[in-house]
């Protein structure tokens, strides 16, 4: 799957066959960033960046937790970074040479999606568990959570975050506090 942001093309794809250390890998990566401490990485995604005039980067990203799948919602770019959410992070990459800045915990399972919210200058990850709101720092601001997973649908507006768990109940939390609204 491509972005497309100002002068970047980054590609992200998944690649299950990964093998850390491997010499067998059927793809060879500039960079390896494994976030599965003490475990093995259920999610492998293949990142590549080219900037105009500039040679193509390359990365792999490992991680643990809940599994994810490259989707539309994996990866965000702003400016010269991109922010990838992966297992249960999401992580922060320089454009185009693809160097790890920051990568945060956002959620107890998995995160499904990272969003860029340029009127608050914040990030939004939709998780399983929890929804939270970083600064593109890579602090987390706050953190919400339901009576149930957030499967059921995820929408962002100009006030606040709807979020519906696998009980159909719907949640709105604040942008700039987290906090359920009426």
């Amino acid at each position: 799957m491509e972005f497309h942001d100002g002068p970047f093309v980054l590609a992200l794809f998944d690649d299950p066959t990964y093998s850390p250390g491997s010499a067998d890998n059927l793809r060879a990566y500039g960079r390896e960033y494994s976030f599965a401490v003490g475990c093995q990485p259920n999610s492998k995604y293949g990142v590549s960046c080219q900037g105009p005039d500039q040679p193509t980067y390359s990365c792999i990203l490992l991680a643990a937790a809940g599994a994810t799948r490259v989707n539309s919602k994996s990866a965000v770019i702003v400016g010269e970074r991109c922010f990838v959410a992966i297992g249960d992070v999401i992580c922060s990459l320089t454009l185009p040479e693809l160097s790890l800045l920051w990568t945060r915990r956002v959620d107890s399972a998995t995160c499904f999606g990272v969003y860029y919210l340029p009127s608050h200058s914040c990030l939004v990850s939709h998780g399983e568990l929890e929804i939270a709101c970083l600064n593109l720092a890579g602090h987390v601001v706050w953190s919400a959570g339901g009576k149930d997973i957030f499967s059921e649908g995820f929408r962002l507006t100009a006030e606040y975050i709807e979020a519906i768990d696998f009980n159909h109940e719907v949640y709105h939390f604040d942008i700039a506090t987290g906090h359920h609204l009426p």
